[in-house]
């Protein structure tokens, strides 16, 4: 699925790197701990977090992760933003909590289960 229909899907605002909005992406990974991100997280893959702070970009550069969603309305500073964006990461933030924003992508039946 293309991160562009990833936002459309979320309602969600983008705020870095728009022009990567047309990259694929397969997988998905709801998380608040980088620790678990790092651990079981795949590259290439989006991820979906409430935290605010400039390690989960850094986490999300680690495992070349295209795209990250904050939940529930959470704003990132303009340093995460900018962070993202000088490593064409996109960023958006959606109003949808994290259980909603996952449900709505499982939905569609473009992302393995892991089953």
């Amino acid at each position: 699925m293309k991160i562009r229909e990833i936002a459309a899907l979320l309602e969600a605002r983008v705020l870095s790197a728009e022009e990567e909005l047309d990259e694929e992406v397969h997988e998905v990974f709801c998380c608040d701990m980088m620790s678990d991100v790092l651990a079981f997280g795949t590259n290439q893959s989006v991820l979906i977090t409430g935290l605010l702070n400039p390690q989960v970009v850094r986490t999300a550069m680690m495992l070349d992760m295209h795209c990250i969603v904050f939940i529930n309305g959470k704003e990132p500073t303009p340093e995460i933003v900018s962070l993202a964006d000088a490593n064409s990461i996109v960023t958006m933030v959606t109003e949808l909590p994290m259980f909603s924003a996952a449900g709505r992508l499982f939905d569609t039946g473009e992302f393995d289960t892991g089953e």
